[in-house]
């Protein structure tokens, strides 16, 4: 599983979903990321996401977004996971 930390992370390496609920995603986020809640996200990947495109995964604490980025490798997609 691929990893990286938030300053690391520049809008031209991909897009950055942010899965936390849309209630906390709205009080503070990243600017330029995507809100997907959790899951949403893994109950409708294929809606949301695109093989040929790479995404970073990002939420609170680093569980959720662990567990959605090894889900979403599994099923073939290009995932990171946004340590914050």
């Amino acid at each position: 599983m691929k990893t990286i930390k938030l300053s690391e992370y520049q809008t031209y390496m991909g897009i950055l979903i942010d899965i936390r609920n849309p209630l906390t995603y709205k009080e503070k986020h990243i600017d330029g990321s995507t809100n997907i809640p959790y899951d949403k996200l893994l109950l409708h990947y294929k809606e949301y996401l695109d093989k040929n495109k790479s995404y970073y995964i990002m939420c609170s604490s680093g569980i959720k977004s662990k567990k959605a980025v090894r889900i979403l490798e599994y099923y073939g997609y290009d995932v990171t996971q946004v340590e914050t």
